[in-house]
């Protein structure tokens, strides 16, 4: 998989707030917003995983 840049604004207050989440875990500001964005993604998939499992198990029952 390869990697792609992007860019975005934000507000100077909301960096320096992402800045210190970052370095209280000793991690770059870019990997504490990748890591974020994976744990975030992966949340959403697994909750969309388990309402379909849900919907199936009611069909069934």
């Amino acid at each position: 998989m390869g990697s792609s840049v992007l860019s975005l604004r934000i507000d100077g207050e909301l960096l320096e707030r992402v800045r210190q989440h970052a370095a209280k875990r000793g991690m770059s500001v870019q990997d504490y917003v990748v890591r974020t964005l994976i744990r975030d993604d992966f949340d959403e998939r697994l909750l969309t995983s388990v309402e379909e499992t849900q919907r199936l198990y009611r069909r069934a029952g």
